[in-house]
């Protein structure tokens, strides 16, 4: 849930203290959550509480008493990635189903373009009615996807099913739901990151200037789109966000080639973004280099290409996307390291463009395919890049 936008709506039932719990485990889980009330649900829980645990204002009218701000149910609709409402009370089903917009959470829900779920919670009598029943059925078959209470005991003093699920259940069942709609779940990709460092002696070493950000960046694009990541990342100091990022720390070039031909057999996908040596020392020194008065040669010697060697184990079922810094003649260089890798495409950035690669937040990238299409795009943050890379990405999976 890393990154989503969740609406809670909270109505009047005795349930609603559950849904600090649900609002505290989203937000354990990296959703920002925006909550909304019913009058009656004020009655049983406070929106200070639900403010506090969220992060954000609790909304309940269509406008701030305070201030006569606008809350609009059509941006709350767009800005939600899902929409939970816990409890659901029988009133409140029963307006959903038949339409009525006479509060800030029904009106959302007209609203939403989003998944909706609804977690019922109500006496067992209410919930077994042909009326409760009735409406259940009109918004399952309207789409909105419905947490099944638990039998057990009840505010009534009775027992049988009408229990609003665990807040525990109820976040699972959404992120496994919103899981299952993205594009790259199921889905292993491979993704190097970062500089790598060829030692000289114990303190001294040959290295570059990448900061990490755009492998790292586009790591969290797939994670959050539901792939599992290898992320294989030299020295850097930045960390992974994500619980599908699996992080395997290296520092030198031959670290990192063992550790992605390793891990490239179970992948489905592979986007080699480091900045990886090209040459590293013939020798190291055990203990530190003196300073002389005489020069010094280091010997160096060609380090294992990783982008060769993976493109040549590669099978028709796996993509291979390679990254191409060039200083000139940038497109021809890169459309040669594309064919000479076996790359399906190669992203190519470029130190003439001012305020972008190493260091920078925001990068200018064109990709170029094995079937020669190009695609060029203006300079962006390395966000929005990597949504980029990785739309194209999927673009492959799927043929």
């Amino acid at each position: 849930m890393q990154g989503k936008h969740i609406i809670v709506g909270v109505t009047g039932g005795i349930a609603a203290y559950k849904t600090a719990i649900l609002v505290r485990e989203l937000v354990k889980r990296g959703a920002e959550v925006k909550v909304i009330m019913t009058e009656k649900a004020k009655e049983f829980i406070t929106p200070l509480t639900l403010a506090t645990l969220s992060r954000n204002p609790v909304l309940v009218d269509f406008f701030d008493p305070t201030d006569g701000r606008w809350n609009s149910h059509v941006s709350l609709g767009l800005w939600a990635d899902a929409y939970i409402i816990a409890p659901a009370t029988a009133n409140t089903l029963a307006k959903m189903a038949h339409g009525m917009a006479d509060n800030l959470l029904t009106t959302t829900y007209l609203s939403a373009r989003c998944p909706v779920f609804a977690a019922p919670a109500m006496d067992l009598d209410m919930y077994a009615h042909v009326a409760t029943q009735e409406n259940l059925q009109t918004l399952r078959t309207r789409g909105v996807q419905m947490i099944e209470p638990a039998s057990g005991f009840l505010a009534s003093g009775l027992e049988g099913k009408g229990r609003m699920a665990e807040p525990e259940v109820i976040a699972q069942f959404v992120a496994d739901k919103l899981q299952a709609n993205l594009p790259l779940t199921g889905k292993n990709i491979l993704i190097t990151a970062g500089p790598t460092y060829e030692k000289i002696d114990p303190v001294r070493f040959i290295g570059n200037y990448s900061s990490g950000k755009m492998g790292y960046a586009i790591a969290e694009t797939c994670a959050q789109l539901g792939a599992t990541v290898t992320l294989v990342s030299g020295p850097v100091q930045i960390k992974a966000q994500h619980a599908n990022i699996h992080v395997t720390a290296v520092e030198s070039a031959a670290e990192m080639f063992q550790a992605t031909t390793t891990a490239f057999s179970q992948a489905d996908a592979a986007i080699l973004c480091a900045a990886v040596a090209d040459f590293t020392p013939t020798t190291k020194a055990d203990s530190k280099i003196k300073r002389g008065d005489s020069g010094m040669c280091i010997e160096l010697q060609p380090t294992q290409d990783i982008a060769a060697a993976l493109g040549s184990a590669k099978k028709d079922t796996q993509v291979l996307v390679g990254f191409a810094l060039e200083t000139d003649n940038e497109a021809a260089n890169a459309a040669s390291k594309l064919a000479r890798k076996n790359l399906d495409f190669i992203v190519l950035n470029s130190l003439r463009n001012p305020g972008t690669c190493f260091g920078y937040d925001n990068n200018q990238i064109t990709i170029i395919d094995r079937n020669g299409q190009t695609k060029a795009f203006p300079a962006k943050s390395k966000q929005a890049v990597a949504a980029d890379i990785v739309e194209n990405l999927c673009e492959w999976l799927n043929k």
